[in-house]
């Protein structure tokens, strides 16, 4: 799809879309200054279905994101259609998908954000998972800075929820290949400082 065509979508479903989320969902946004310019990959904890859009709008109009969706949603014929045109990306958590990383380094690479929720899969405050080492894998190899985001994961119509930028920060180098126990030791890291974010009180 024409990359200008789509932002111009983007742009026009946020103009229509994003008022009415506000309005039953609103948002009050902390560490504006921690929003980089340029490609990075953003990685939120994840416990609803509106976390996408709560994120869209802490960026912006201007800020077009790429978000990695599962697979099955992109499987309804007309909400498949609007997705794809927001540029939105299918992933398929059951398998290695490649299709998904080489749509994601593209638009990394086109100095675009990306927005991957680590652990997989929504949360609830009452649960807790390992994040899977996708998002940090996907960092190192675009060379582009993470940029944690945290979202409480208790949220409630009507009232605001924070949405607060960390800072970015860069997955090191390394000489030698990484091991999955390093794969694994870096995404817990990626998950302490999204958790680190979260205040003692708003």
């Amino acid at each position: 799809m024409n990359p200008k065509e789509s932002k111009r979508f983007y742009r026009v479903c946020y103009r229509v879309a994003g008022p009415v989320i506000r309005f039953f969902n609103p948002i009050k946004v902390f560490g504006d200054e921690n929003k980089i310019q340029g490609a990075a990959l953003v990685c939120a904890n994840h416990s609803r279905a509106i976390d996408p859009f709560l994120i869209a709008l802490a960026f912006g109009i201007n800020t077009q994101i790429h978000v990695l969706a599962k697979i099955e949603v992109f499987r309804v014929p007309v909400l498949s259609y609007v997705l794809k045109k927001l540029g939105m990306i299918s992933v398929d958590r059951g398998a290695l998908d490649v299709a998904s990383i080489k749509s994601s380094l593209s638009y990394l690479k086109k100095g675009e954000k990306v927005v991957i929720f680590p652990e997989g899969t929504r949360i609830s405050e009452h649960d807790s998972t390992a994040a899977k080492s996708g998002a940090v894998k996907l960092a190192e190899r675009a060379g582009v800075p993470i940029m944690p985001v945290f979202m409480p994961r208790k949220k409630a119509m009507f009232k605001k929820t924070a949405v607060i930028f960390g800072e970015p920060y860069l997955i090191e180098k390394k000489d030698t290949k990484r091991t999955p126990e390093d794969y694994a030791m870096l995404s817990e890291e990626l998950m302490n400082k999204i958790q680190a974010l979260e205040p003692k009180s708003l």
